[in-house]
């Protein structure tokens, strides 16, 4: 039997692209709201998961924390100096602009009549946005709301929950996968 190779990559082998080339990269159409997210570890995962696929935007809302900021970058890497942000202080603020701007916007929670995120169609011509909440107490009621629906995450085991960061993984991952 022959040997495959499976020697790590170095860095200037990956190719990756500049900052400046990210931002005039094609995006997919896809932003990602932070409702009172209050990790500023997660905030980090999810700017860094965010350059991967390459997200539109992150919209920060509330006490979620904005760059430049130390604790940031300790898991964003950078990805905060790339990927377009903006902050709300109201979540609800910018839902509207969003929703005045064409896109559904999906909450990131375990509700009534939720969709399991694999059922979810995606058209590629549409725009999409998706709301992931509070560490503890979730996306607030009042965001889930005013969303045009809800995506639930199934889950098997004996927690009620995944971590924002590792939700925001898995669903801008189908996004992704959707979309592009």
């Amino acid at each position: 039997m022959k040997k495959i190779s499976r020697r790590k990559l170095k860095l200037e082998e990956l190719k990756r692209i500049s900052v400046d080339e990210f931002r005039e990269a094609r995006k997919i159409p896809l932003v990602v709201i932070l409702d009172n997210v209050r990790s500023q570890h997660n905030i980090g995962s999810v700017f860094r998961t965010a350059d991967a696929f390459r997200v539109e935007e992150i919209l920060l809302c509330g006490i979620t924390a904005t760059p430049p900021n130390v604790e940031i970058h300790k898991t964003a890497l950078g990805a905060e100096d790339a990927v377009t942000w903006r902050y709300f202080e109201d979540t609800l603020k910018a839902i509207q602009l969003l929703k005045t701007s064409g896109y559904t916007v999906f909450a990131v929670e375990q509700a009534e009549n939720s969709t399991s995120l694999g059922s979810v169609t995606l058209e590629k011509n549409n725009k999409y946005a998706v709301i992931l909440g509070h560490e503890v107490h979730g996306v607030q009621q009042a965001v889930v709301d005013t969303s045009d629906g809800c995506i639930e995450i199934p889950q098997y085991g004996t927690k009620h929950s995944l971590n924002v960061s590792v939700t925001a993984g898995i669903v801008i991952w189908e996004f992704f996968r959707k979309l592009s």
